[in-house]
């Protein structure tokens, strides 16, 4: 029998996404939408004098693994700089993709697994981290 698709840990973590509100002020912002299904997800950053994240704010429209993606960018995301979402963001995707045997560093993604061999739900779940990467280049562009 196949494995259920939405685990009960991938559903806890949809329906947890943190800092789901907009920023009254912002260094940087972004919007990243996803070609093949839709789901988009905006994100807002403040960031310290080290370019660390220290505030964020997000809106997420996704399906329930883009949604468990957020929840877990967003709860490890204060304190990140760009360099470390970055790696984050490239070993997520070679996970996904099969080029590695786990997700790398940040926190929980391993949760994500019953997608792995759901090609159409891999972008869904890279547009936090496109979004909190993009947004973090905005403010240090300013």
């Amino acid at each position: 029998m196949n494995k259920p698709l939405y685990t009960v840990e991938i559903l806890r973590l949809a329906a947890s996404i943190p800092h789901l509100h907009t920023l009254e002020s912002s260094d940087g912002k972004a919007e990243v939408r996803s070609p093949t299904c839709g789901s988009f997800v905006r994100v807002q950053v403040t960031l310290d004098d080290d370019d660390r994240v220290v505030e964020l704010g997000q809106y997420v429209e996704a399906c329930a693994f883009g949604q468990a993606s957020a929840a877990l960018m967003g709860r490890h995301a204060i304190g990140c700089q760009a360099s470390h979402v970055a790696k984050a963001l490239a070993e997520f995707a070679a996970w996904l993709d099969g080029e590695r045997d786990d997700p790398g560093r940040w926190p929980g993604l391993d949760a994500l697994a019953p997608a792995r061999s759901r090609r159409a739900r891999h972008g869904a779940m890279l547009l936090a981290f496109r979004a909190l990467l993009a947004a973090i280049e905005d403010a240090q562009a300013k």
